[in-house]
């Protein structure tokens, strides 16, 4: 990861922020994305897209209506800009007018050149970021709004990746994040400082240690470069090229996990650890950049606001894209209807 200046909040926002800590204030109840609100994509060159895709729409029971079959074969992990308008011409023709977000059941392509393919969809191709990686991203509308209709207020319908490598570990992810909407455990959010300075550009937005009561939630923050043996985990956030101990942890359903690095959403290479790693070890949902970033926390989930807008009842993959402030590199994955707090005051 190359290293670049940290680059703060205007201070207006960064005041906003401290003000709304989520350990100070009462939480909001959202109206979360419905699964009528909700496409699937299904690669049919895939038998595991297929075989994924038709288990998720019954577990959530997204109408039938709302799944849209395309072709992609060879499962090639990035795609250029032209197939990928084709791509999107064709699942957005297949879309009905109150679909809110697009599912996309497979694990490859996850890149647009140097675009996740997730924010490519959702804000459309944004070429300017590869000419320069390292600099900065195009800001996001979507970035800590209320707002709970994306497409109306903001002309963008959300995108998330459900990875397929394994229907085994597909089905157990899905059942996780159903399972996450049943009732509310005791669990803990645990933010890790690391040793590997240049990914600690977010640790100025860890919320503050302690308990949020009314959802039996404890905030922790560490000095530490692994988490281990942890049995409760809702959120755990860290800096590494390489997370370690991951066999040794437990998380709740709806669990998210992110560890700021060049190219955890580089989901099938082996530079550094995949975000598919965290789904595995038992998260929900995830987050990487498919291209060098640099450490711009605006390119990476921002912890306060993450931890905010899920515990106010939004959804995992309203959530996550809520708390990305320049997510053209950043791929989002997992089980996006999972939402541990829906509906609880």
């Amino acid at each position: 990861m190359t290293l670049h200046p940290y680059r703060r909040l205007p201070f207006y926002i960064a005041f906003i922020l401290v003000f709304l800590s989520v350990l100070g204030v009462p939480l909001e109840a959202a109206a979360a994305l419905r699964p009528e609100q909700l496409a699937i994509v299904i690669n049919d060159a895939e038998p595991n897209s297929v075989a994924v895709g038709e288990y998720y729409r019954k577990r959530r029971n997204i109408p039938a209506g709302n799944v849209v079959h395309v072709n992609i074969p060879g499962k090639p992990q990035r795609i250029g800009i032209e197939r990928f308008r084709l791509l999107k011409e064709e699942i957005d023709a297949k879309l009905k007018p109150g679909v809110q977000a697009v599912l996309m059941v497979w694990t490859a392509p996850y890149a647009v050149d140097c675009n996740a393919i997730t924010g490519a969809y959702t804000l459309g191709f944004d070429a300017s970021q590869c000419s320069k990686t390292c600099a900065a991203g195009t800001p996001s509308p979507y970035f800590n709004a209320k707002s709970n209709a994306p497409l109306g207020e903001h002309a963008m319908r959300l995108s998330m990746l459900l990875p397929t490598e394994s229907v085994e570990d597909a089905k157990a992810l899905i059942d996780r994040g159903v399972a996450a909407g049943f009732r509310t455990v005791p669990a803990t959010a645990y933010y890790l400082a690391t040793s590997e300075k240049a990914r600690n550009t977010r640790a100025g937005f860890f919320p503050p240690q302690g308990r949020v009561a009314a959802r039996r939630l404890t905030t922790k923050i560490m000095q530490a470069d692994v988490l281990e043996g942890a049995q409760d985990i809702l959120i755990y956030q860290t800096g590494m090229a390489h997370v370690q101990k991951l066999e040794t942890l437990k998380f709740v359903p709806g669990a998210l996990a992110d560890h700021l690095t060049s190219l955890g959403g580089d989901l099938l290479g082996t530079a550094q650890m995949s975000s598919l790693r965290w789904l595995e070890a038992g998260a929900t949902a995830s987050y990487g950049t498919v291209s060098e970033p640099c450490n711009h926390w605006q390119k990476f989930p921002n912890p306060s606001v993450l931890l905010r807008r899920y515990l106010s009842g939004d959804t995992a993959i309203e959530a996550y894209w809520k708390s990305v402030a320049w997510p053209a590199q950043g791929l989002f994955i997992g089980e996006p209807l999972a939402a541990p707090y829906r509906g609880r005051r």
